[in-house]
């Protein structure tokens, strides 16, 4: 359950850098560092997702599905 708190807090980091990163775009024209600096706390964020979930997929707390799952039909 743990796992699935820390990628939940670090999707909502990465979210929310998106947002603060568009806004100061928007606010300062590109003049300041403020845009690369979200920029960089969403990338570290979501090299954290990705390591999170490869832990959890590899621990078996993650279980990965498709889709649109297979039904097991039995074959003649």
């Amino acid at each position: 359950m743990l796992i699935k708190i820390l990628l939940l807090i670090s999707f909502l980091v990465i979210v929310g850098s998106l947002f603060r990163g568009l806004f100061t775009l928007v606010k300062d024209q590109g003049e300041s560092k403020r845009t690369v600096n979200a920029l960089t706390v969403r990338v570290i964020a979501s090299a954290i997702f990705i390591a999170l979930l490869a832990w959890g997929i590899h621990s078996g707390v993650l279980k990965p599905h498709g889709v649109h799952p297979v039904a097991h039909e039995e074959q003649p």
